[in-house]
């Protein structure tokens, strides 16, 4: 049994988990966290990728959430230019198309205005028969709007949250199983189950966190035995990754006739992520997987904009996740709000609960100052606000400094080579160094596994990342998975289940 009384207990290891657990141990407060599985294993690595105020989100006057929304990304791609930066977006519009111009402009006029721009460039209308995004589209798009979010490798930044509260003093238990809660004395007794060895343990905090994603209301009925909990709409959204359809930097934004949209976006330098799929999911979200129907429905929708049509055996990976959407009583999956929805239960009272519902990453950071306003107002304000300055591991360095950091990392390790060099920048930033240690050339990084991962890296990942699994690495530390073999990936595997268990 943990013999320290902890502030506060998360349950849940996506970004808002890994977010308030952030935040609230850079305050002060003494934190534990608990997830069940790997590091967003859940909704969290499921995603679109994008750092963006949601264009679409201002049809259903989602103002506030918008407004939120694109005044972060800035702030996100300050506090870790390595795994965030800026992306062009592409919307091409002919006439007769699903939205009329004026409405296409309204809305970008008002995502231009609304957050507080300073370091995105605005809106512009692109002649696509001269400029190079036309190239692959079919010729029926003459005209295009161009407008500025951003990109994100969503995993590693859940990673990226949950290290950096570890090394500020946070109890951080991956593969960590809340079995049961219950108030006692005035305090949380929390009994939770090692899901790799067995191990039962018990914890005792002063407050909870429910952060647990689409197990929010799960975690409700079964760790506090209530039963009557129903306050999340399970949204399903699936993407499909296909081999590259096209060398422009820049992102599309498809209008679908159902009114839906979906994106193209390059992706890891030889792919594109089309996606995403929203249908209601009522399963167990550990059994997510893409369907025929969203397969063929991505295929379809790209292929409407796309002079070679998109087919199913261009695809070369599909990944699908469960969004934990409070339950507004939206009539269709794709208008339930996006916005998160914090509620306290036992105000004023020994032993409280704040149970999260919702959100997105782009907002995860002001989630959690949400959620922390709420804490101090239960159990005793500690600290300030800190993180809208901060850096995440490995993004202390300029905003735009991405390509003096590789020029950096090359003149210390010039036996990389440049795509590994910027490979390594964009996951690890000025962490790289230490990855690298004293390499002196590219034998001392150890075995090579396919690609350019090395076990240097993969120590680094199960040392300092918490990664137990080939899968892991493969999948949310990295996508490596893209490029190994299953057979590379198998030994991989084999290497890491060799590997003793690492506390990070």
């Amino acid at each position: 049994m943990s013999r320290e009384i902890h502030d506060i207990f998360v349950i849940g290891g996506g970004i808002n988990g890994c977010g308030i657990a952030r935040d609230a141990v850079g305050r002060g407060y003494s934190v534990a966290l608990a997830e069940m599985n790997d590091f967003a294993s859940g909704t969290s690595s499921g995603a679109t990728k994008l750092i963006h105020g949601g264009l679409r989100y201002l049809e259903h006057y989602e103002f506030r959430l918008v407004r939120e929304s694109l005044m972060e990304r800035e702030i996100l791609w300050a506090m870790a230019p390595h795994i965030i930066w800026p992306l062009r977006f592409v919307l091409p519009y002919h006439k007769g198309g699903i939205r009329p111009a004026w409405l296409i402009r309204l809305g970008l006029f008002l995502y231009d205005h609304l957050g507080g721009r300073k370091l995105l460039p605005p809106t512009s209308v692109l002649d696509m028969r001269s400029d190079p995004a036309g190239k692959p589209l079919k010729a029926l798009f003459a005209k295009a709007f161009e407008y500025s979010d951003g990109w994100v490798d969503d995993a590693r930044m859940v990673v990226l949250n949950a290290r950096d509260a570890a090394d500020k003093g946070a109890t951080i238990m991956p593969r960590t199983k809340v079995v049961s809660a219950r108030r006692e004395n005035g305090l949380w007794h929390i009994e939770t189950t090692d899901t790799l060895t067995g191990r039962n343990d018990s914890h005792q905090a002063r407050m909870l966190v429910n952060a647990a994603g689409p197990w929010v209301d799960h975690v409700i009925r079964s760790a506090f035995g209530q039963n009557e909990a129903h306050h999340v709409r399970l949204v399903q959204g699936s993407h499909i990754v296909v081999k590259k359809k096209f060398d422009d930097p820049r992102a599309y934004f498809f209008q679908n006739p159902d009114n839906r949209i979906i994106f193209a976006i390059p992706y890891e330098g030889d792919f594109t992520l089309i996606g995403t799929t929203d249908r209601d999911y009522t399963a167990d979200p550990r059994d997510v997987r893409i369907s025929e129907e969203e397969t063929v429905y991505l295929c379809n929708a790209a292929s409407e904009y796309f002079k070679e049509p998109v087919k199913p055996e261009d695809i070369v990976w599909t990944y699908s996740a469960v969004r934990p959407l409070y339950d507004d009583g939206a009539s269709k999956a794709q208008e339930a709000t996006r916005d998160y929805v914090l509620k306290l239960e036992g105000e004023g009272k020994p032993a409280p609960l704040l149970n999260v519902f919702g959100g997105k990453l782009t907002t995860y950071r002001r989630l959690s100052e949400h959620a922390l306003e709420k804490i101090g107002a239960a159990i005793g304000v500690k600290g300030a606000p800190w993180t809208a300055k901060s850096h995440l591991p490995g993004g202390d360095f300029p905003v735009k400094g991405y390509e003096a950091e590789v020029a950096k990392l090359k003149r210390r390790y010039p036996f990389l080579t440049d795509p590994h060099a910027r490979r390594l920048v964009r996951r690890y930033g000025t962490k790289a160094e230490v990855l690298l240690g004293d390499a002196r050339g590219i034998d001392d990084l150890g075995r090579l596994f396919g690609g350019d991962l090395y076990e240097a890296e993969v120590k680094y990942l199960a040392e300092h990342e918490w990664a137990r699994h080939g899968e892991d690495v493969l999948w949310r530390r990295t996508k490596d998975g893209l490029r190994l073999s299953k057979e590379q990936a198998q030994s991989l595997e084999e290497y890491m289940a060799a590997r003793p268990a690492m506390a990070g």
